[in-house]
């Protein structure tokens, strides 16, 4: 073992405090690695108010940063510094720090609810197409400062942009009112057929000027909603079946918040809405938690507008509203409650085990709280 001498740094006491451990992931130390080798550059960031939890934030996901002691001290050294006074032996190392614990990183879901707080009044339709918030003492949300203020990395901030239907308007962050796109959904659709444009392979170009020629749909607007729905390049917009259904199905749903509808009524208005091109892939699947199913009078299946979105972002207050809404829940009914507060399925499973009591009878598997609740 080679001798090393010690030696407390002449500003110990002023560096006290001044060193964090941070302990990596090993996706994290992979990321590290290959900065390292110069093949990816390496950006953290660390994100937060003072009245927030930090998170830190790669290109793609979000940590939680949480403090966790050290049953040992760990003592921070360096070579003496260059510009030093003394005269250090050699193999000597200068004691810089002491730390007491260290910062644990653990994936979370991106805090994406600020944004309707901080968007709230500033929803865009076609009644204020013209409209710029400055010139009427509003202050705008710029995408730059959505990426400074909520707590996601870049890839999920867009990602939220796209599922929050937020437009980007004369700079600024608007969310876009449901009637409205809505109108332009049914204008795209029915555009696709009357002039037997192929969904998969559209002109851009085309299509957005048809919306503003015909329905004064702006072209920045039009641009938009279909990058939101579909995939663009070179030109060409290749729409995402899928994802335009739902919102049809979701258009309709939204009428019913306390009015139950029947499901076959529904499900005929809703092939109705996107036409006999697209009616073979209506499925309630693609509504998977906005929605409560019920029984009418008549014994027929019912259901009634109930959107994950509305519902509290901490679990302890989700699993409370969802228990005070029914006490009993199916495992596959609950599941899609909770996908938005879960990283993943393992995550949400410890949630489940956590705030739900399970019960397995012969029609599958039954969730009860663990908490009794009052409603």
């Amino acid at each position: 073992m080679p001798n090393i001498h010690l030696s407390f740094s002449s500003s110990y006491n002023s560096d006290q405090g001044s060193y964090k451990l941070l302990e990596l992931p090993s996706e994290l130390c992979k990321l590290v690695e290959e900065s390292l080798k110069g093949t990816k550059p390496l950006k953290f960031d660390i994100k937060g108010e003072s009245t927030d939890d930090a998170v830190l934030c790669t290109n793609d996901r979000t940590y939680a940063l949480r403090s966790v002691a050290l049953s040992n001290s760990i003592v921070v050294a360096t070579s003496p510094p260059y510009s030093s006074a003394i005269d250090f032996p050699e193999d000597t190392l200068v004691i810089r720090d002491q730390v007491n614990e260290i910062l644990e990183l653990t994936p979370v879901v991106p805090k994406l609810h600020k944004l309707s707080t901080l968007l709230r009044g500033t929803e865009y339709s076609e009644d204020n197409e013209d409209e710029d918030m400055e010139s009427n003492g509003e202050q705008k949300l710029t995408y730059s400062d959505a990426k400074s203020l909520i707590q996601a990395s870049n890839v999920e901030l867009e990602k939220g942009l796209r599922e929050k239907r937020i437009l980007q308007v004369n700079g600024g962050l608007r969310p876009i009112a449901s009637s409205y796109l809505s109108r332009i959904i049914e204008l795209v659709l029915n555009t696709l057929v009357s002039q037997s444009i192929d969904h998969k392979v559209a002109s851009v170009e085309r299509l957005s000027a048809i919306l503003l020629d015909d329905h004064e749909i702006p072209r920045p607007i039009s641009t938009q909603v279909m990058s939101w729905f579909g995939t663009i390049e070179d030109g060409t917009w290749c729409m995402d079946v899928a994802s335009v259904i739902k919102e049809c199905g979701l258009t309709l749903l939204r009428r019913h918040k306390t009015d139950p509808q029947s499901v076959e009524q529904f499900t005929t208005a809703w092939k109705t809405m996107v036409g006999d091109t697209f009616a073979s892939e209506v499925s309630m699947q693609l509504l998977a938690g906005n929605y409560l199913l019920g029984s009418g009078y008549d014994g027929t299946d019912t259901l009634t507008y109930f959107p994950a979105s509305s519902l509290p972002t901490e679990p302890a207050p989700r699993f409370a509203y969802l228990f005070l809404t029914r006490s009993r829940w199916k495992s596959e009914d609950i599941t899609p409650f909770l996908s938005d507060i879960a990283v993943n399925s393992k995550e949400r499973d410890k949630l489940l085990l956590k705030y739900a009591r399970p019960t397995t009878t012969s029609d599958g598997i039954w969730y009860t709280s663990r908490t009794q609740y009052n409603g």
